[in-house]
């Protein structure tokens, strides 16, 4: 599962219903930053381990927490880049190739706008959107992800509220 941007305490004072119903049996939580409080990563954890990247609105806690401006994972062979803010969209994909040039997929937040953009050269970008915190968007969001054999099979943004 993908989440980014729950801006706790102001938008999320504990998991939203669909929230949990998605995580329910999920292997990894990908939080892409914005958590604001640490607490939230803790409550994540109790669905799955949890890796997360700092976002401009995390306090403290969420660093001593461990995590990283921006992190690479490895999984099953899929390799993932994450940061927060991937910047403007003009020239983003060129941006992010250059980040992370050995990635299969970056995942980001910061906008609150969903993306999923695949094709081209380079890694597939996933911006998962804000569940809680929608902006401009119709419905809150979140993505999930199947990864088999180090290819990801599916990425899917799913409406949270």
């Amino acid at each position: 599962a993908v989440l980014a941007d729950t801006h706790a305490p102001l938008r999320w004072r504990s998991c939203p219903p669909e929230v949990a119903r998605n995580l329910e049996g999920v292997d990894l939580i990908l939080h892409a930053g914005d958590v604001c409080r640490a607490w939230v990563l803790d409550e994540l954890r109790g669905f799955a381990p949890v890796r997360a990247v700092l976002g401009n609105n995390d306090t403290r806690d969420v660093a001593d927490w461990g995590a990283p401006e921006t992190l690479t994972l490895d999984l099953d062979g899929l390799r993932v880049g994450m940061v927060h803010d991937a910047g403007p969209a003009s020239g983003r994909a060129r941006r992010m190739r250059g980040r992370f040039p050995r990635s299969d997929l970056v995942v980001f937040g910061h906008s609150h706008v969903p993306l999923d953009l695949a094709g081209g050269e380079g890694p597939r970008l996933l911006n998962p959107g804000s569940p809680t915190a929608r902006r401009r968007q119709p419905r809150g969001t979140m993505a999930l992800l199947r990864v088999e054999a180090g290819a990801l099979v599916q990425a899917r943004i799913v409406p949270v509220t």
